[in-house]
């Protein structure tokens, strides 16, 4: 398959997992907003062109471990890992928005962190690059991690 496709196909797959969650979040808003929201909460309009980009910048990091070539068995278990926290990263939307569960939404995001720093180190060991691509990632899903703690610890 040429690289390309693998890119293309890379950077889809992710945004589509952004895609999916956003269902659920724009299902369910009415219950956000009348949660209470800690001050240092970003405004709405902030989320969708952070997460496109990010999305965007884990779909090219996706792809340089996935041209290395899967026959390997570091690229295959690194692809694995980031699937899976792709999977998970939807799930939180699920949960929290979907769910209205702010509590399964911390457990979700707090799994999710640990499987993204394993992604981060995983894809590292095979491409600098793309290791140090996801850290924007860790860091936005960080601060969104303290941002759902805290807006459980207010509800």
């Amino acid at each position: 398959m040429p690289n390309i496709i693998k890119l293309l196909i890379s950077i889809i797959i992710c945004q589509l997992a952004g895609l999916s969650g956003s269902f659920f979040t724009r299902n369910s808003f009415g219950w956000y907003l009348e949660l209470n929201k800690p001050s240092y909460r970003p405004p709405d309009w902030l989320f969708a062109p952070v997460w496109i980009t990010l999305y965007l910048l884990m779909g090219i990091s996706a792809y340089l471990i996935w041209k290395k070539g899967p026959e390997h068995s570091e690229v295959r278990y690194a692809l694995a890992l980031f699937i899976f926290q792709l999977i998970l990263n939807a799930l939180w939307s699920v949960v929290f928005f979907g769910g209205q569960s702010v509590g399964g939404g911390l457990v979700v995001i707090i799994i999710l962190w640990v499987l993204i720093l394993m992604t981060i180190f995983s894809f590292y060991r095979i491409s600098s690059l793309a290791g140090t691509i996801m850290l924007p990632y860790i860091i936005w899903v960080s601060f969104a991690a303290l941002l759902n703690f805290t807006i459980w610890k207010l509800n």
